[in-house]
């Protein structure tokens, strides 16, 4: 899996790619994570990307032609790659298109900041928006951040193991009541099915420790 960042702070990405499950599927070659610093791409001197929106108010817009540039470089190696826009006013990410975002071999991601990006790039040049909650926060790095780790984990030798394939949300539940050692702590015992070694009877008591979960806790989950 290929991605690419558009951003004006590309120093942000070092927090996934230098450390932890991204930056050892980078090593091993399972993903790549390329930045691309907009103000790169501005065709003036101050290196200015953005500008005051038509019809006044606050704030400022980000530009078309340096995304639109930047853009076409980042085409000319992956042609195919699917442009995300990460936006409150986007599709809510969920588990599903974590998935099938995972299906992909390309995703850019364009974060935009201030008022936001001018609507003929979403309009022309944007696949997909998304975003990751009804809040709002001052750029998209972090909202790309959420969904590299979320999709990176769902290719196959991230983990190195199955464990995402019982993550919360999967099949519309909650994960299970998870414990490890001591057995025993401040009067509190670890679940006696956990311990008697019969693997059937102990994914029985988790699957229905799942769906209990989610009924107390994310009961719209089932109603989907």
């Amino acid at each position: 899996m290929q991605f690419n960042v558009i951003t004006l702070f590309p120093d942000m990405f070092s927090a996934i790619g230098d450390e932890g499950v991204i930056a050892r599927a980078i090593k091993k070659s399972i993903i790549s994570l390329k930045t691309w610093q907009l103000r790169d791409f501005s065709d003036n001197q101050h290196k200015n990307v953005d500008d005051k929106p038509y019809g006044g108010g606050a704030g400022m817009v980000m530009q078309v032609r340096p995304i639109r540039d930047c853009l076409s470089e980042i085409k000319k190696d992956s042609p195919n790659t699917k442009v995300v826009y990460l936006s409150p006013q986007g599709k809510k990410l969920n588990q599903q298109l974590v998935e099938d975002l995972s299906e992909l071999g390309s995703i850019t991601f364009l974060c935009g900041r201030y008022e936001g990006i001018d609507e003929r790039v979403i309009e022309n040049d944007v696949d997909m928006e998304i975003s990751i909650g009804d809040y709002v926060i001052s750029g998209g790095e972090l909202a790309a951040m959420v969904l590299i780790d979320a999709i990176s984990r769902r290719l196959p030798g991230v983990l190195g193991n199955e464990s995402s394939l019982k993550d919360s949300f999967t099949n519309n539940l909650l994960d299970h009541p998870n414990y490890t050692r001591p057995e025993v702590i401040d009067g509190q015992s670890v679940p006696e099915v956990l311990l008697s070694g019969h693997q059937a009877k102990i994914d029985a008591w988790r699957f229905q420790q799942s769906i209990e979960i989610t009924k107390l806790k994310r009961p719209d989950l089932l109603d989907e």
